[in-house]
């Protein structure tokens, strides 16, 4: 029998995908022939109201609103200076209902990864520009 070294996975490229654990493949097995039926039934407790029906068809079938594209016509980023705007924009978006809050955090994350890479750029040019002139004295 080999023996793995500490960290190594003896599976490397992982689990397939569309691979489905053995106690998902039982349940489907189980089921078989009957889950088209179950889920129309489960569809039409839910059409009925049984809240738990809707409960469940809403939390497996469709997925959560932070999971789905969102379209948010924004300002143009031109630059670090046009942050605030763009940023006004989310809030308004957020305010007006056109996006979840989730979202417009998930928004406001991304501008602010932006405004420090062109920091982080800028300074990196400044510091380049200062080097070459220290270099010419």
């Amino acid at each position: 029998m080999a023996k793995w070294q500490k960290g190594q996975s003896g599976n490397p490229s992982g689990k397939p995908k569309g691979c489905r654990h053995k106690a998902t493949r039982a349940a489907l097995k189980l089921l078989e022939g009957d889950l088209k039926a179950i889920t129309k039934k489960c569809i039409k407790a839910a059409k009925d109201g049984d809240l738990a029906a809707v409960k469940l068809i809403l939390d497996k079938f469709i997925p959560a609103a932070r999971e789905l594209p969102i379209t948010l016509k924004l300002p143009k980023i031109g630059g670090v200076a046009d942050i605030p705007k763009v940023l006004n924009a989310i809030l308004k978006a957020v305010a007006g209902g056109e996006i979840t809050p989730e979202q417009g955090q998930s928004l406001a994350a991304m501008l602010e990864a932006y405004r420090r890479a062109t920091e982080t750029a800028d300074l990196e040019a400044r510091i380049t520009a200062l080097e070459q002139i220290g270099e010419n004295q």
